[in-house]
């Protein structure tokens, strides 16, 4: 198996909405993003399927050395080798996937946040940069697509933080930030114990107002001129923003199941998407 088939096969096995909007791509493109994307899932697999914190910080250390090699040109790991197969054709800076495994690394030493500020700098780590390698990946002529890839990242992540929090809570982590919890008066007990209340329900349509803040704040600093290029971003936030809907619409019952899109729909969303341009 090749690197490039590796990737592709990590991001299909992965069922994430973020494949669909790869599949328009050019293959240059795809084989960039789809790299990034294996990058990303390997280094967030380790946090969510190692129990004991020391082997995970090891692991992570690891793929600290490996994104070494790869700008040293000594990969090892396919996913390594299939970033090193860009060969320079394509921006993907070595400070910045380093900066995706300091986040990921939050996840071993923190499982809680006092305030949305230290949850932004984890949002930041994990979503955002990423986002903002994904734009390099699709390319941009306007330097404001960069704050749209950082506001449409946060978003994201924020979703990915409603979807999740049961299942989060069962890892024993929580990103609702904990003044917050008090200002609804949710007790963290009740989220790891998968308790719904009206509480519950405002203190999610809170978080869910927030996401479509970023949302909105994103699609208004997408310049026209780079509208085109960035039309995979455009097909994920669809996708994602068609499940936050679904959560809304289902009342938050997101403790005891994760709420997801049937894959044709995703493709639906994602044709759509790329026809509008």
């Amino acid at each position: 198996m090749s690197p490039d088939q590796y990737c592709q096969e990590k991001c299909a096995a992965s069922g994430s909405s973020f494949y669909y909007s790869f599949l328009f791509l050019p293959t240059e493109r795809r084989r960039a993003i789809m790299a990034l994307y294996a990058f990303c899932r390997e280094v967030d697999d380790v946090v969510d399927e190692c129990n004991d914190p020391a082997i995970a910080s090891t692991k992570l250390a690891w793929w600290r050395q490996e994104i070494e090699r790869v700008a040293d040109g000594q990969p090892q790991h396919p996913v390594g080798l299939a970033l090193k197969g860009l060969d320079g054709r394509i921006n993907l800076p070595k400070e910045q996937l380093l900066e995706i495994i300091d986040g990921m690394e939050m996840d071993l030493t923190q499982s809680r946040y006092l305030d949305f500020k230290g949850l932004s700098l984890y949002c930041y780590r994990v979503a955002s940069v990423v986002g903002l390698l994904a734009a390099e990946i699709f390319g941009y002529s306007e330097r404001q697509t960069q704050k749209y890839a950082h506001d449409l990242g946060m978003a994201f992540q924020l979703t990915n933080i409603i979807r999740d929090i049961g299942e989060d809570a069962r890892r024993g982590r929580i990103y609702i930030p904990m003044d917050e919890l008090r200002q609804f008066n949710v007790p963290a007990a009740d989220i790891l114990n998968g308790k719904y209340s009206d509480n519950f329900t405002a203190l999610m349509q809170f978080q869910a107002q927030r996401a479509e803040k970023y949302y909105d704040q994103a699609f208004a600093q997408l310049p026209a001129v780079d509208r085109k290029s960035q039309r995979p971003g455009l097909i994920m936030a669809a996708i994602y923003r068609t499940l936050l809907d679904e959560i809304k619409r289902d009342r938050f019952q997101v403790l005891h199941q994760r709420i997801s899109l049937p894959p044709t729909r995703k493709l639906w969303l994602a044709a759509k998407t790329w026809i509008k341009g």
